[in-house]
């Protein structure tokens, strides 16, 4: 968050870092990130999601920078910032619908780790609009920090909460509990199926 703050101000967020460092370390993690794995991949693709309610135009400037300089170091790396609230790409027979869950602007309440009925609405008006009924569907998100994979609230798609990769801040671990951080690393097959193996950090 830029000064300690989320996009819209008035919610202050624990950091270590003033602006200058998050920055700095952002920027080198993505770069050691890409660097890592650019020997193993023929073709990489990185989508940022840029429109949420605590990095917005600061992860934007991040991934901006990362951008330039990674799709100069080398050529077969793409990376796209995307600056639309919910978002897809395509697959093979998948595709994944993204958003960080909340924007940095409008909503106040984000998609929720369960979905209600109007959320699910909501998701399948953007499947209809965009005329992706023939694939498999997962709509991806972030923002609850929670690890919540649900293949059984809809039949037309997907609902895949991911975790944070960074710890729960003292804030969420004294009001809440100590939470956990990680990523996931997911294989898929041409014929759509997918190997899944999921990482956990360790931390005090």
């Amino acid at each position: 968050g830029w000064n300690s703050e989320t996009v819209r101000q008035g919610h202050h967020l624990p950091q270590n870092m003033d602006n200058e460092k998050a920055f700095d370390t952002g920027l080198a993690f993505k770069i050691k990130l890409i660097d890592a794995l650019a020997p193993h991949y023929s073709k990489i693709i990185c989508n940022n999601i840029c429109n949420d309610n605590h990095a917005g135009s600061f992860g934007y400037v991040v991934n901006s920078a990362i951008k330039m300089f990674i799709e100069t170091r080398y050529s077969h790396v793409i990376v796209n910032n995307i600056r639309k609230f919910i978002d897809h790409y395509l697959y093979g027979k998948n595709c994944f619908i993204l958003t960080h869950g909340k924007d940095g602007k409008h909503l106040k309440f984000g998609f929720k780790p369960i979905l209600d009925a109007k959320q699910i609405e909501k998701i399948d008006n953007y499947i209809k609009e965009h005329k992706l009924h023939d694939y498999m569907i997962e709509f991806s998100k972030g923002d609850s920090h929670q690890k919540i994979f649900d293949e059984s609230t809809s039949d037309v798609f997907d609902y895949y909460n991911y975790p944070a990769f960074s710890p729960s801040s003292e804030w969420v671990q004294t009001n809440f509990k100590l939470g956990m951080s990680g990523f996931e690393f997911f294989n898929f097959k041409e014929d759509g199926q997918k190997i899944h193996n999921p990482y956990r950090f360790k931390w005090n």
